[in-house]
């Protein structure tokens, strides 16, 4: 027996988790302007390497066995009728409506337009700009900025490599000394140029950039891995700015419902949960969330559910890969400093395949 309609918006990492959860105990609709799933840890490469171009796309198509899956953009979201409208005009009846739009990621790492071949198209462009460029700057010290780093020297031994960070060290927004010390020391043993300390923005003139004291600096392609930005401009537009923090993040309370409306749910990137926004918190809200809906749709009767609070993840293993045969792992340690792991368990857990066979098997597929 399936309860109720239950809508969720963005395919994601937690949409896609709490959607297959849900998938035989309610009627669930996926909608996703993308039409494949885009398994954002493999893209850095695939902007870098041809031959991991279309390795982050998975199709949707056997994910939910009872469930569909809706290419489509939502415009509107109507609370009292309860009802989600497509830019296509289609409107989706909902139980219960689940926001998982995630973040915005600067290039590479983001999926460009709403097909395989047009993102695909993307990351072939900038392989070109990796392959002939001479000088690349990355600017941003956190892990995506050390990853990318590290995957353009290794594709690139020729090119000069520079990565530009305003931070004190490598990776200290995660808490690990050891672990910034590590990935600087990897990175300026193969001849990467390592700027700490160094806020940059582009400079007066093409192909400049200028960091906080003045110091001008020339480049032929530039990254930026500073942050990311939650996709919810589309809810601003819709009339729902009163669900959005001062960052633009949906507001939730420990069941993960947005406030005053116990019928809307957000999970993920998404919220203002105040955590890490990694992929095993985004995957660990969606099984709360889970919970939490068939908590709501049985609210009554002998199938009833008590639901649970989420507790935010603030300590958990990050994996940092320096290609495909190194890296460092921090794994939390109770009452102490992570500890910091190096590249043979690093190469195992994530660095050699990205947990590419991981999500294929997510979404129904072979690890192949």
């Amino acid at each position: 027996m399936q309860d109720g309609n239950v809508v969720v918006i963005g395919g994601g990492y937690a949409g896609v988790r709490l959607a297959k959860r849900l998938d035989t105990t309610a009627r669930v609709t996926l909608v996703d302007r993308k039409e494949v799933f885009f398994h954002r840890i493999a893209s850095l490469r695939a902007g870098v390497r041809p031959e991991w171009t279309v390795t982050p796309f998975i199709p949707y198509d056997r994910l939910l066995t009872r469930g569909r899956v809706v290419t489509g953009k939502a415009v509107r979201i109507d609370t009292d009728g309860r009802e989600v409208q497509l830019a296509t005009g289609e409107r989706l009846p909902y139980d219960v409506l689940v926001i998982a739009t995630g973040a915005d990621y600067p290039e590479p790492a983001r999926f460009s337009g709403t097909t395989a071949e047009e993102a695909a198209k993307s990351f072939g462009e900038h392989q070109r700009r990796v392959a002939t460029a001479q000088h690349l700057l990355v600017v941003g010290g956190g892990p995506s900025g050390v990853e990318l780093a590290a995957e353009i020297r290794l594709a690139r031994p020729d090119a000069r490599v520079t990565l530009a960070h305003a931070g004190p060290e490598l990776l200290h927004s995660t808490g690990s000394a050891r672990a910034g010390h590590k990935a600087r020391a990897w990175l300026e043993s193969h001849g990467v140029e390592v700027r700490l300390g160094s806020f940059m923005s582009p400079g007066n003139d093409f192909g400049t950039y200028r960091d906080a004291r003045g110091t001008i600096l020339g480049a032929d392609a530039s990254f930026w891995a500073t942050g990311t930005t939650p996709n919810t401009l589309w809810l601003r537009l819709a009339g729902h700015g009163a669900w959005l923090n001062g960052t633009g993040h949906v507001k939730v309370d420990a069941m993960l419902q947005v406030e005053g409306h116990p019928d809307v749910f957000a999970v993920g990137d998404v919220n203002d949960v105040g955590e890490l926004k990694v992929t095993p918190a985004a995957l660990a809200q969606a099984e709360v969330a889970a919970h939490n809906i068939r908590s709501y749709l049985r609210s009554s009767g002998r199938h009833s559910k008590t639901p649970r609070s989420y507790r935010a993840v603030h300590r958990t293993p990050l994996i940092v890969p320096f290609g495909a045969a190194d890296g460092v792992t921090m794994l939390p340690v109770p009452g102490g400093e992570s500890a910091v792991l190096g590249g043979r368990t690093t190469t195992l857990a994530k660095a050699k395949t990205l947990m590419t066979p991981y999500m294929r098997r997510q979404l129904g597929y072979t690890a192949a």
